[in-house]
């Protein structure tokens, strides 16, 4: 399904947005040195509930995870990338974490990752790795105008992901957005340019570049959800939820 969202339901996604990038951003403050994953978890709820808002992962199943996530926040340290489970585990000095957040509001959705080293010791390339998916993004968002097509934000991302080097899975990547978090088109993190859905004004996508510093190989860990590099490598994600519009590409997650 793809959706072509109203004037009233662009009000309502710029609010979901805005709400998704603040709570990111607030956890980002909180998180620490010896920041218990579980805790992120139970504050990502209290922050959702008290908006009036609804999560997208407590009760979301879907084909590439075992029963309910049931938890409102993924949260991927170092090898891990994507669909991080929260466990038990304290953050220690140097850990690479990605903090990844959808949520519905009004009857909207709008999906956000951000990536940071935590504590001191950032490691040179992590930092690197996380400047490339941002960049990359920021040229998938730039690629994301009226009549473009969703191959060409593919191949935007894909230019930068790989000129810095990084090996591209597109099995997971970009999708469309709206009344419900997973939507057509799948935007791939690199693709052939002219090519897909082309894009129209009112349509929502969350784009999200993410690599593995060594390879494109993902293993699910043993809690049915979370996705690992298959090396043990670091990874990193960045994402923000976009309007098309008119006059070009409006992000709607940005804090």
């Amino acid at each position: 399904m793809i959706e072509i969202l109203d004037t009233r339901e662009l009000a309502q996604a710029k609010q979901t947005g805005a709400l998704v990038g603040g709570i990111l951003q607030d956890l980002k403050g909180r998180t620490a040195v010896g920041t218990n994953l579980l805790d992120i978890d139970q504050w990502t709820k209290e922050l959702i509930v008290g908006a009036g808002a609804q999560s997208c992962y407590v009760d979301y199943e879907a084909s590439f995870g075992r029963g309910p996530f049931g938890h409102y926040i993924c949260t991927a340290v170092n090898d891990a990338v994507l669909h991080g489970k929260p466990s038990d585990y304290k953050l220690a000095d140097g850990d690479l974490l990605t903090l990844d957040l959808a949520v519905s509001l009004g009857g909207i959705a709008a999906d956000a990752a951000i990536s940071f080293v935590v504590g001191e010791n950032a490691a040179p390339e992590d930092l690197a790795m996380i400047d490339a998916t941002r960049r990359a993004l920021d040229a998938g968002i730039a690629a994301a105008v009226p009549r473009a097509r969703v191959g060409d934000i593919s191949r935007a991302i894909g230019t930068v992901l790989g000129a810095a080097g990084y090996p591209i899975n597109t099995e997971f990547g970009g999708h469309g957005i709206g009344s419900t978090m997973h939507q057509d088109p799948h935007v791939a993190n690199t693709g052939r340019p002219g090519r897909g859905y082309k894009l129209r004004p009112g349509l929502l996508l969350a784009l999200e570049p993410w690599v593995m510093q060594d390879t494109a190989e993902l293993v699910t860990d043993e809690d049915g959800w979370t996705l690992r590099s298959v090396t043990g490598c670091r990874t990193a994600h960045t994402e923000h939820t976009i309007a098309i519009t008119a006059d070009g590409p409006e992000i709607l997650t940005r804090a």
